[in-house]
């Protein structure tokens, strides 16, 4: 079923206060749609299949893109790995289930790389989905994104709907989470070397021998992507989105030291693990339909630091 999205077409954003809910917000707007709708955790509780149900009904959107999850670091993700699971699971279920069932047109379910087997070849293709194991610290995320993306498959292929899976790369840009106990590796060197300058340190530590290659997608091209979805009939079930470049993790500190404007000196503690050596997305298959990101990492990462800090 392929459905006909129009600038008057009402979009339901769910997690739309989120880093990512907030940038497909900003991209929409810009392209002059004019019905966007989304409620905070307070107003709606995902988790609550009743609710979402009544408001849906309620609201009658013809699309909802689904940018809400239970997210964190290693750290929680170990502590707290049953309701990563379960939190998760209920959120997407609620809107891919009462999607379906009132009949909304289009559906985009937003995941991570995470899914990807931990020692799948690279760059890492749609197909490697569940042919190894998962990466220990974030499995309980990766489970639960995983029957995401099988349940809008099975809903495609049984019932032909016009609903897709979009997988990103690390993501940085505004609303980031820049807590060092819980953020990843950009927005957490941005503050560090935010802080190291403020404090006229002589260095900044970081983990690991800085030897990681790794991708990053500014959110903005995410929700680029995203409004690319709607507008358009994907005849996959399930496309990655990276900016297909990659950038060692040292490279990626001096890049942010010179940015942020600190004279000291970095320190590597490879006491500290460095995590898998290298980690890129195959994004051709959405790159040859028309999408394409189109923010340099400087570029980005310059724009953030002077709006964030």
């Amino acid at each position: 079923m392929n459905s006909i999205i129009t600038l008057e077409s009402k979009i339901f954003i769910a997690g739309h206060n989120g880093m990512v809910g907030s940038a497909c917000w900003r991209a929409l707007e810009a392209k002059g749609y004019k019905n966007i709708i989304g409620f905070s955790s307070k107003e709606l509780d995902l988790r609550d299949q009743r609710a979402v149900f009544e408001m849906i009904e309620r609201e009658k959107p013809e699309a909802i893109i689904d940018a809400a999850a239970k997210v964190g670091g290693i750290l929680v993700n170990s502590t707290q790995p049953y309701e990563f699971i379960m939190d998760n699971m209920l959120i997407q279920n609620n809107l891919i289930r009462t999607a379906h069932e009132l009949d909304i047109s289009k559906f985009i379910f937003l995941g991570s790389s995470c899914i990807y087997p931990q020692m799948a070849p690279q760059p890492l293709k749609e197909e490697y989905l569940l042919t190894g194991s998962l990466e220990e610290t974030n499995q309980w995320y990766a489970i639960a994104k995983i029957s995401g993306v099988k349940l809008v498959e099975a809903l495609k292929c049984q019932y032909n709907r016009d609903y897709v899976s979009l997988m990103p790369t690390n993501l940085y840009g505004p609303g980031d989470n820049y807590d060092l106990e819980t953020s990843h590796v950009l927005p957490a060197m941005l503050r560090k070397f935010y802080e190291a300058k403020g404090n006229h340190n002589a260095e900044v530590v970081l983990w690991g021998s800085g030897t990681p290659l790794r991708e990053f997608l500014h959110v903005d091209d995410l929700a680029n992507a995203v409004v690319f979805c709607l507008e358009n009939l994907l005849k996959e079930n399930l496309y990655n989105v990276g900016s297909g470049n990659e950038i060692s993790i040292k490279e990626l500190a001096s890049l942010i030291k010179n940015i942020t404007g600190f004279k000291g000196e970095i320190i590597w503690d490879k006491t500290k693990p460095d995590g898998t050596p290298r980690k890129l997305l195959d994004s051709s298959k959405i790159n040859k339909l028309g999408w394409n990101a189109r923010i340099n990492l400087h570029e980005g990462v310059e724009t953030v630091y002077k709006s964030e800090f």
